[in-house]
């Protein structure tokens, strides 16, 4: 009986590996995705609200943030909400789609932990450990979230029941050409804005946690990491709406862009300890920035109003099923009054980050990664 089960182990690892290399062709320092196959073998997702893609339905909770009832989903297949906090696809969806693959791979606790289901994702598309809410610091909405630090555990468990199935070597490739995808750092910044008197301490807090996680994953067999910083957080319909003009709060969008000079320093740096780590800083702020400064260019009506809401900037209540809608949700930046992106606005964003224009991205775009050995 052990026999023949390390033998279907030793299979299984094999047809592992050459699913991985069927998807590269090698050529230089480069690897080249087949026109018909995905570009990494597979993809794994941490984070806050703008990546999850449902794991927060899972938890127990009066305060959890959730996007389980309409009008969320409203344009998503079926027209179903799925946990995702848009109208219809997040930025991790289209992510996902330009790698080759159908969506974002499924929420962790979706998966039922433990189980074939989550291994068999893990092994073929990956997993999503992003939560509406979550922080780096395990003190940001305690209790309403499933922080970066247990997000990562998650992912430890996740290898480990990898490694059970197929084998050390077969996880090993496998990571190491995956694609790690990190959205995180707002809920801290918006949590500790109006209580924080030194704010390079809180820089230091948070980075500090960022860079333990990064190392943990890294450590884990993670190589290539698409990190995404912290856009204007002062500029979503609900801090326009404490404004009596709309205006955006540029206190808080400092705090981001302080928080933002700070994340690319540390990936710098651990680009540099780390041997074989490579990274595209995807640039959020900048390519907001340029959004409002021309929004007809990208499309866009409104800049400043939640399409899914009530009241003034639509800002007076969550999306709710009797919610109103503005006409057109592609015209719409925002989905809700917390500035939750349309899934246009996650289209675009994601088609910046892949192949965009260079000041979108650096020090390579999330293609250049992908293609990466």
């Amino acid at each position: 009986m052990g026999y023949d089960l390390a033998m279907k182990q030793v299979l299984v690892a094999i047809l592992a590996i050459t699913s991985i290399r069927r998807h590269l062709v090698v050529a230089g320092d480069v690897v080249q995705p087949s026109k018909s196959l995905k570009q990494v073998p597979a993809m794994y997702v941490f984070g806050d609200s703008t990546l999850d893609v449902g794991n927060n339905n899972y938890l127990a909770g009066a305060h959890i943030p959730r996007a389980n009832m309409p009008l969320y989903g409203v344009d998503y297949p079926g027209s179903k909400p799925t946990g995702r906090l848009s109208n219809g696809y997040n930025v991790a969806d289209f992510i996902a789609k330009k790698l080759g693959l159908k969506e974002s791979p499924p929420a962790y606790l979706s998966l039922a932990p433990g189980t074939t289901p989550l291994v068999v994702s893990a092994l073929a598309e990956g997993v999503s450990y992003a939560s509406a809410g979550a922080g780096i610091l395990d003190s940001t909405h305690a209790g309403n979230n499933i922080p970066l630090s247990k997000q990562v555990r998650y992912f430890e468990s996740t290898k480990a029941e990898m490694q059970a199935k197929v084998g050390s070597a077969a996880v090993r490739i496998l990571l190491s050409r995956s694609f790690f995808l990190i959205s995180v750092g707002s809920n801290d910044l918006s949590v500790s804005a109006s209580a924080t008197t030194d704010v390079m301490a809180l820089y230091s807090s948070i980075i500090s946690g960022y860079s333990a996680a990064i190392t943990s994953l890294y450590n884990m067999g993670a190589r290539k990491f698409g990190i995404i910083n912290v856009g204007l957080l002062g500029c979503v319909p609900t801090m326009r709406a404490l404004n009596s003009t709309g205006a955006c709060n540029d206190g808080l969008n400092l705090l981001a862009a302080g928080f933002d000079d700070a994340l690319k320093s540390l990936l710098d740096s651990l680009a540099t300890r780390l041997p074989g780590l490579v990274y595209s800083l995807a640039n959020s702020y900048n390519l907001t920035q340029v959004t409002f400064t021309n929004p007809q260019a990208s499309g866009y009506v409104n800049i400043d109003s939640a399409c899914c809401g009530s009241g003034r900037l639509g800002a007076d209540s969550d999306c709710l099923p009797n919610s109103a809608l503005c006409g057109d949700h592609d015209r719409f930046v925002f989905w809700d009054r917390a500035g939750h992106p349309s899934q246009r606005a996650g289209e675009l964003s994601a088609a910046a980050y892949y192949d965009g224009l260079a000041e979108f991205t650096a020090p390579i775009n999330f293609k250049q990664l992908a293609r990466k050995i």
